[in-house]
């Protein structure tokens, strides 16, 4: 008896040793990636049409007084509210995608894949083109307003369907698709039918920049980031749970149609507030938390805040590379990420079809 007590004992610590030893290395991946994250938000302040040294920027940050005026005027005025921009819309969509795929157990969910960027596009381009406000209350906020009741709309009928007899995860992909095929065709309608300043306007929010990144615009974006993360950090035990399944989250006392829904709606707003100010930015959402999941896993107090790191600093490194690639021009955000996010999505499609083989 008392051999196999000290042997379950053994066992335990042993076990707690690994447990130990595996959230210190997630803990260390972390660290690695918010110091590659700094050093990514320092090289955008740096490049532009007037290029400066890491150090030149790091002394307008830390030292102001001691720097030109021109220098301070353009790290602070112009290069950091982009380069901030870049991590706080990076980071929400990476979230909102992460819980996506979590309450519906789906790898591809994301809010671009899914339609509710689209819907939110659509949203503000009601707001754009015919000045139209679903809340009519709040006119002077129209396009963000918008943004977010129609993305919301979106989630809402993707949830319900889900919870629907008989509907499965290819079904909510496809319903997805569909969204996204109609929010598109009605805005190309409204295209249609704009005026050219609003065309242009229009066509140009479409395709995502951050060149018109402001404080204002990123004080309210990173609000929404500090009141949801918290949110989902004090559902962390329960969404970690979800993944398990639904049986198994019920009998662990998860309320599981309340966890989806509130989770639901909480992305809506994570995914509408960032289309609102810098336009449709694609496949972050998707690609950001396949990453953190593959280097911390799913435990939701490391896969959460990996989400938000690997979501700021894959647009962080995007937001980079737009300004090298054609030297004096910044080219469209939402483009780029297009063309790095495609090669991954179909590597998922063709991943997740041989593993059901």
């Amino acid at each position: 008896m008392a051999l196999e007590q000290s042997t379950v004992a053994g066992s335990t610590t042993a076990g707690r040793e690994r447990y130990r030893a595996l959230a210190f290395r997630r803990i260390l991946i972390l660290c690695f990636l918010t110091a590659a994250l700094a050093f990514s938000i320092a090289a955008d302040m740096a490049l532009g049409p007037a290029n400066y040294t890491i150090s030149e920027v790091l002394q307008a940050i830390f030292s102001p007084s001691t720097a030109s005026n021109q220098l301070r005027v353009v790290i602070w005025d112009i290069r950091m509210p982009i380069a901030l921009m870049a991590v706080t819309v990076g980071a929400a969509l990476s979230v909102a995608g992460a819980q996506m795929q979590t309450i519906l157990a789906n790898p591809l969910a994301s809010p671009f894949t899914l339609g509710i960027s689209a819907a939110a596009s659509f949203g503000a381009a009601l707001a754009l083109v015919a000045g139209v406000a679903i809340f009519p209350a709040a006119v002077q906020y129209m396009v963000p307003i918008n943004a977010f009741l129609m993305a919301m709309a979106a989630s809402l009928f993707i949830y319900f369907a889900s919870t629907m007899r008989g509907v499965s995860v290819e079904t909510i992909v496809l319903l997805g698709i569909a969204l996204v095929f109609t929010f598109n065709a009605a805005l190309s309608l409204l295209e249609y039918l704009a005026s050219e300043q609003a065309l242009a306007a229009v066509v140009f929010w479409t395709m995502g920049s951050l060149t018109k990144a402001t404080w204002a615009k990123v004080a309210v974006t990173a609000a929404v980031l500090v009141v949801t993360v918290p949110l989902f950090m004090r559902k962390a035990w329960a969404l970690t749970a979800l993944r398990l399944g639904d049986d198994k989250a019920a009998s662990m006392g998860v309320n599981v149609r309340r966890l989806r829904l509130e989770t639901m709606l909480i992305v809506s707003l994570l995914a509408a507030i960032p289309v609102s100010f810098v336009g449709t930015i694609g496949f972050i959402g998707l690609v950001g938390p396949h990453i953190a999941r593959m280097v911390v896993g799913e435990d939701q107090r490391f896969f959460l805040p990996g989400s938000v790191i690997c979501g700021a600093l894959l647009l962080s490194v995007t937001s980079v590379v737009s300004k090298v690639i054609i030297p004096g021009a910044i080219l469209p955000i939402g483009v780029i990420t297009a063309l790095v996010g495609v090669p991954f999505f179909f590597a998922l499609i063709f991943g997740n079809r041989r593993r059901s083989w």
